[in-house]
């Protein structure tokens, strides 16, 4: 075994290898993969080979848009057939959340370029004839996918990588992983050792060992998944002999399984509730090709609702039964990129899909370790999405939970409920006594909006049907035994409420927790020249100062996005969101210059932040203070140390929703001191506590970016609209000379705020469909009602042909389309007059 290489994969399944074969195919002839048995011998031979292209994520849906082509290619490329069934998928809907859910991923796949046929009922019928059709509502089919035998497509990338010049090596077992001085990293085996500048931990089931090698807690813990195979059917078998197509892939969501026929029978696989999370410490040393005792009790409910949707179900033994793992993640998406706090250290682990994904997931990999970026922007599969708090026992919960639920319906305002509250801010229980209804980002609960006090959604309005095993439409009852929120892609129960905060708000004053903020303090003699050469803005000259600054990517993309306050000569204070801490803060840490000139100090939790906005915030912060609160003395995109009250606080005059305010980050021990301060100064005024859904909605009335929707690394910084904040004439920055080639070259997108018309109960979201005269021309970024300007509102990224002012569009809505007319941007206060106030 040869003793060096660029890069080694550890982990001979189909994501293994297929991220070998991409990193060959880009060029990196000498990479290595080790196996510790035979290719395929964990979870990728028990896999049922399928290859749903659904998938709501618009990054996620990208990678298995790649995969399901790619494999056709495959198969021209090395003259072996991978099995691949193009049977079709078919997906029933019963009820109309599900029709939604379906409406709104067709409006996804379309801005991805995956086809989606819509059935009726007596069209499914024809289809799969053996399929009972009461109840049914409609269905979804994917022309273009099916199945696959995913030991042929393991062996075809493996031929394909080594006549690229890739070397695999099975039966090596490695048993250390280190990091050298030089950085490089040294793969001890039981067949030798290879150093090499890249390693990638492709290794499934014993993903969390792996881990354990270079100190990292990797957030994989697999599943039990079964499924069953039956004897052949008489029916099947005489459709065989005629010639008929086969009849696809049958999945019925609502009661949480698939169906597709098996050499003349069926296979039905269910996704049940009580699904144990197994190998918590790994596999067994010598384990390969391992199954579980099978559990058919836990399958019953799945079991009698496929009998009374496929008779023939029942009518035939029981043949074999599979019970094998499956790695899962807490949000059930694979974790794919660079491993937090290490140096060319990559994760392609917790594949749920991973038949499906491997391809998509192998292909961006190799582009991010060869060329330093992906193309697909991967922030929702990012292995840095889960922090420090995504122990053992936080995996298990969660990973079960995210297997119940793989059918359930993806509602957008989903908040799950395992491993909750887990971090809380001091203030936590002061919001929940005034009706906080919480979501959870980056394991911090945050209110999204409050209920007044005795509200319950009526009990009519979660009923779903008897019949129908999969009702998960809306949160828990809270800790007053109330069910608050009905979740829904239509305007939901909360719908009013987030309106009467963004009045309170805009009319008076209002009160949010801000809390989960990403925090860091940089300093040092090197930390102003630093900055500078990492962000496209112009940082802070003047202690006090604030500035929106971006961090593009080496071709122009935008990766993350700070408020920028300089505290000191040396000292500055760099916000994020909450959701990318352990991205943005990996990211800066990395880049970090090793001669000790600038030092970084996260603080995410020593600090809290209280939000205060509205036309009366001043008023309210004069109550509790001495400093001057005036325009001359505090102007706007300023910040400075004041006291409110006892508590010592650094104000900066800035905030998300368009209004005179202040975000006051005070010491966390401090907080409810502070936050009673605040409510009982504001009693006078009206003060009410507001949550992040009003934020948004009044975010986006002002066309603030986010990321990762319209700030993206798919979009350059100018195509995104960022010109008041990228200044290419301060210097060199990442993405300088990037963002400079776009400009003068054409921009493919430009960023758009719209007006959609005709709006009675469903608002844009994001990922819709735009068209100009019936050609696809773009895609809403994000979308809601606008409470101050009475407006149904979209974002969009949009061909620069369609994107000037007055421009007449269509979106689709959950099916249905919408006029909708380019307008100016921030139609609320475009002079920022009540910002500056």
């Amino acid at each position: 075994m040869q003793d060096r290489a660029r890069a080694v994969v550890i982990g001979g399944g189909v994501v293994g290898v297929s991220t070998l074969y991409h990193l060959a195919r880009k060029g990196w002839t000498d990479s290595v993969l080790v196996e510790r048995r035979e290719l395929t011998s964990g979870s990728t031979w028990h896999a049922a080979g399928l290859l749903p292209l659904f998938n709501m994520s618009y990054a996620v849906g990208q990678l298995h848009r790649y995969s399901v082509r790619f494999y056709r290619e495959l198969q021209d490329e090395t003259g072996m057939n991978v099995g691949f069934s193009n049977v079709t998928n078919i997906r029933l809907a019963r009820t109309q959340d599900r029709w939604d859910e379906y409406m709104y991923y067709a409006g996804v796949a379309e801005t991805i370029g995956v086809p989606v046929k819509l059935l009726t009922p007596a069209e499914l019928k024809e289809i799969w004839p053996l399929c009972e059709t009461d109840g049914i509502l409609g269905a979804i089919q994917h022309p273009e996918d099916g199945y696959i035998q995913p030991a042929d497509l393991t062996q075809a990338l493996a031929r394909g990588a080594r006549a690229r010049g890739a070397t695999i090596h099975r039966n090596t077992t490695v048993s250390a992983i280190e990091q050298l001085p030089s950085g490089e990293w040294k793969i001890v085996t039981d067949k030798g050792e290879i150093v090499c500048e890249h390693v990638v931990s492709a290794t499934g089931n014993f993903a969390r060992r792996t881990g354990r090698m270079v100190g990292l807690d990797v957030p994989v813990i697999p599943v039990e998944h079964q499924y069953i195979v039956t004897e052949p059917h008489p029916a099947i078998v005489e459709r065989r002999r005629q010639g008929l197509p086969e009849m696809g892939v049958l999945r019925e969501s609502d009661s949480s399984w698939y169906m597709r026929e098996e050499n003349g029978g069926l296979l039905l696989g269910p996704y049940e509730i009580g699904a144990p999370c197994c190998y918590l410490d790994g596999p067994d040393a010598d384990s390969e090709y391992e199954l579980f005792q099978e559990d058919l009790d836990r399958l019953m409910p799945h079991i009698e609702t496929a009998i009374a949707r496929v008779p023939a179900f029942g009518e035939v033994g029981i043949k074999k039964v599979y019970n094998g793992a499956i790695a899962y993640t807490p949000d059930g998406s694979p974790i794919v990129g660079p491993a937090p706090s290490r140096t060319n250290f990559w994760l392609n682990e917790g594949h749920s899909f991973g038949i499906t994904a491997a391809g998509g997931a192998g292909w961006q990999l190799a582009e991010w370790i060869v060329d330093g970026e992906p193309t697909v922007d991967l922030a929702g599969v990012d292995p840095r999405r889960f922090g420090p708090y995504a122990g053992e026992g936080y995996l298990r919960a969660k990973n079960e939970e995210a297997y119940a639920n793989v059918f359930s319906v993806h509602y957008p305002d989903e908040e799950r409920a395992a491993a909750r509250p887990l971090k809380t801010s001091p203030s936590y229980e002061r919001q929940k006594a005034l009706g906080a209804v919480f979501g959870s980002v980056y394991g911090w609960e945050r209110a999204n909006w409050f209920a007044p006090e005795g509200y319950a959604v009526p009990e009519a309005a979660l009923d779903v049907g008897a019949d129908v095993l999969m009702k998960h439409n809306h949160a828990p009852a809270d800790h007053t035994g109330r069910i608050r929120e009905r979740w829904s892609f239509r305007r939901s129960n909360y719908f009013e409420h987030v309106g009467a905060e963004v009045r309170a708000v805009h009319e008076g004053v209002g009160l949010l927790d801000m809390t989960p903020f990403a925090k860091a303090y940089v300093s040092g003699p090197g930390a102003a020249a630093w900055l500078d050469g990492l962000l496209a803005n112009r940082i802070p000259k003047t202690p006090g100062r604030v500035a929106l600054c971006h961090l593009l990517t080496p071709v122009g993309g935008v990766r993350s996005e700070f408020t920028v306050y300089k505290a000191g000569a040396e000292s500055y204070y760099l916000v994020s969101g909450g959701a990318y801490e352990g991205i943005d803060h990996d990211i800066l840490q990395k880049a970090l210059p090793g001669d000790g000139s600038v030092a970084m100090q996260p603080v995410t939790h020593a600090l809290g932040v209280l939000v205060v906005a509205g036309p009366r915030s001043r008023e309210v912060l004069a109550k509790l203070t001495r400093t001057d609160l005036s325009n001359a003395a505090f102007p706007w995109l300023t910040g400075q140390p004041l006291s409110v009250g006892p508590v010592a606080c650094t104000a900066l005059r800035v905030n998300f929703v368009g209004e005179l305010g202040w975000e006051l980050h005070h010491p966390i021990e401090m907080q409810n001191a502070l936050y009673d301060l605040l409510m009982e100064a504001g009693a006078e005024f009206g003060i009410r506590p507001f949550g992040i859904r009003a934020m948004g909605a009044m975010a986006l009335e002002k066309s603030y970016r986010q990321i990762p929707r319209e700030l993206s690394i798919e979009y350059n910084a100018f195509e995104s609209g960022l010109e008041r904040f990228v200044h290419p004439s301060k210097g060199d920055f990442i993405g300088r000379d990037a963002v400079v080639a776009a400009r003068e070259n054409g921009l493919r997108w430009q960023f758009a705020t719209l007006e959609v018309h005709g709006v009675t109960d469903a608002d844009a979201r994001g990922s819709e469909p735009v068209y100009a005269d019936g050609v696809l021309v773009g895609r809403v970024t994000n979308g809601g009602f606008g409470w101050r300007v009475g407006k149904s509102l979209a974002l969009a990224m949009l061909d620069p042909a369609h994107a000037g002012e007055g421009t007449r569009l269509t979106i689709r809505i959950l099916g249905t389309r919408h006029d909708a007319t380019v307008i100016g941007e921030s139609p609320f206060d475009p002079e920022n007059v009540r910002l500056r106030g």
